[in-house]
């Protein structure tokens, strides 16, 4: 018997008869207990996991609808996803067959909000409800593309029977996450799905390039708003004493005079005209502007440095700090790699070298010119309970961490030899 995972995407392209059936017999055994003839693949093998863990019957329904007419057409307004769907949509037009297979995006939790293709495919996809409205996060739909890519943060391709719910395995399909390329923010998926007989092993690599192609179109829209933004706010500046910065609504920096300019600030999630205190600054008045705000610093004492840094690792695909202290309170979404950094200095307070953070995240201790750039990035908003030489968290802060329910489910995504250790620990 073979142990090693076996990825079948030639097979499945050469044979896919063969591949149907040895996956099938994975999967049979899998659920079963039984040691399968292949190993599955370790994202299928994971998300297996979970949904046993979740309760997820492997002979249920799948996506059930969730949303009215009203709230669905809510989701698409709201949604970044919105202002770039006709650029997804051909993108992949001219890429997939329509004849075999289905276009769908859905938001950050799962929720298909558009689809697209021949009238024929979309009325099998309605025999497993993948219609606009229905729900195909992890938890409602068991293993799938666009659920598995939620979960992991990663492109993934889900075939046949690697499906968990036995009514999807006669289908194919391949989904890779949207970021928002302000804030680093989950948008959702683009996903290409269809009847596992029409599979083709590059559908996966161009549902990824067309994702790149969609974060490449949302930042440069946000580079033309930042530019007609500042057009507005350098000749106020150009007028107001002292130390100033114009922002846009994500904190990323326009203009500024009087201090070195910073590439982002982290602001809180309700900023309103007024007073407001940030760690990197201080004391600021606030005044708005057409698509931002402007931070005057005003001179005063700080207040009492923050006493209370909490690491929330419990949500399988956004995970935050949350500093708060006299001053208030404030938090940031974190990008995977800085949730790995600074899970490790809350393990280990008595703080880490950049070559022993370069083992615990990479298992390679010579990559400490990159671990370095990391933490540059991550102290420019935590300067104020962050420390380093060695890197760690200031003795006088409190730090606490809120991990996931089940270990196996800290920071799915990482690979990181002390995220790893981390799970095996509980």
């Amino acid at each position: 018997m073979k142990d090693t995972p076996l990825d079948l995407s030639h097979l499945a392209a050469v044979d896919g008869e063969y591949a149907a059936r040895l996956l099938r017999r994975i999967r049979e055994a899998s659920l079963a207990g039984d040691r399968p003839p292949v190993a599955p693949r370790p994202v299928i093998e994971a998300s297996w996991q979970r949904m046993r863990r979740l309760g997820v019957s492997p002979d249920g329904r799948t996506g059930p609808l969730v949303m009215t007419p009203e709230e669905l057409e809510h989701r698409r307004r709201t949604s970044a996803l919105g202002e770039v769907i006709r650029g997804v949509s051909d993108g992949l037009t001219g890429l997939v067959d329509p004849s075999l297979q289905i276009l769908v995006v859905s938001d950050e939790q799962g929720r298909i909000l558009w689809r697209q293709g021949s009238a024929k495919v979309m009325r099998r996809a309605d025999g497993i409800r993948l219609e606009e409205g229905a729900a195909w996060s992890e938890q409602a739909t068991g293993t799938n593309a666009i659920g598995t890519a939620l979960a992991a943060r990663v492109p993934v391709r889900v075939h046949s029977a690697e499906h968990f719910v036995h009514t999807l395995t006669r289908w194919t399909c391949a989904a890779a996450p949207v970021h928002d390329p302000r804030d680093g923010r989950l948008l959702g998926v683009v996903d290409v799905s269809g009847p596992a007989t029409g599979f083709h092993p590059t559908t996966l690599a161009l549902v990824t390039a067309v994702a790149r192609l969609a974060e490449g179109e949302l930042r440069e829209r946000h580079l033309r708003a930042v530019e007609r933004l500042r057009s507005v706010a350098a000749p106020i500046l150009n007028r107001v004493g002292g130390r100033s910065v114009a922002v846009d609504t994500h904190g990323w920096t326009v203009a500024v005079t009087g201090m070195a300019p910073v590439d982002r600030l982290p602001l809180p999630k309700s900023v309103r005209p007024g007073r407001l205190w940030l760690p990197s600054l201080g004391m600021c008045a606030v005044e708005p502007l057409p698509g931002g705000w402007l931070l005057t610093v005003r001179e005063e004492p700080p207040p009492d440095a923050e006493s209370k840094v909490v690491l929330d690792l419990s949500r399988p695909r956004r995970w935050s700090v949350t500093v708060s202290g006299a001053a208030g309170s404030w938090a940031r979404e974190l990008t995977p790699r800085h949730a790995e950094l600074l899970y490790v200095l809350a393990e280990h307070r008595e703080g880490r070298s950049a070559a022993e953070l370069a083992a615990d995240v990479f298992g390679d201790r010579t990559r400490t010119v990159t671990v370095r750039a990391e933490m540059s990035r991550v102290r420019r908003h935590l300067a104020g309970v962050l420390a380093h030489r060695p890197y760690r968290f200031r003795e006088e802060v409190e730090v606490a961490v809120v991990r996931p329910a089940h270990p196996a489910d800290l920071l799915p995504h990482s690979t990181a030899p002390a995220v790893a250790d981390g799970r095996l620990r509980g």
